[in-house]
């Protein structure tokens, strides 16, 4: 257990597990993609593969400006939505639903994500840090900009899942 007796280490402690929860995200998106069906999914998936390498250099400049390494945390929340989206992953059936799974799987990461930002960016702010608070910020801009595609693609799939499963 870890001693957490000021604002600045509790923000070590985020930036320590966004960072390993980013870089769980590294090796599970590409399954994630090569699962997706939907060629809007898939190419999605990809997009944000690239994205979260980004994350991951972000944070590695966030913990130099804090004088720490990233590294030496496990990230156990992120650790179970993956094992999560690799069911999603191992599920049989309609193709649309399939994908829908791996929507939903993806946007439960993606709200974790967000709120794990969003408490990291507010304590570099009170903190003064506007560096940090930048880079936390654009990093958390794009993750609300994947949650709001994957709602979309949501949206335009459902539809098709239900077509499709009406008469089976």
């Amino acid at each position: 257990m870890s001693k957490l007796p000021t604002l600045q280490s509790l923000l070590v402690q985020e930036v320590k597990d966004l960072y390993n929860a980013e870089t769980q995200l590294v090796k599970a998106l590409p399954k994630m993609a090569k699962a997706a069906t939907d060629e809007g999914l898939r190419d999605g998936f990809k997009k944000h593969l690239e994205e979260t390498k980004g994350h991951v250099e972000r944070l590695e400049k966030v913990a130099e400006m804090l004088g720490v390494s990233p590294k030496g945390k496990v990230c156990k929340a992120m650790k179970g939505l993956v094992e999560e989206g690799g069911e999603a992953i191992e599920e049989e059936g309609d193709p649309a639903v399939k994908d829908l799974a791996l929507i939903g799987a993806a946007q439960r990461v993606e709200h974790y994500e967000i709120a794990g930002y969003g408490a990291a960016r507010a304590l570099a702010e009170a903190l003064s840090l506007e560096n940090v608070v930048e880079l936390l910020q654009a990093t958390l801009d794009e993750e609300g900009a994947t949650d709001h595609a994957l709602t979309g693609l949501a949206e335009q799939i459902i539809p098709q899942a239900a077509r499709e499963t009406a008469h089976a």
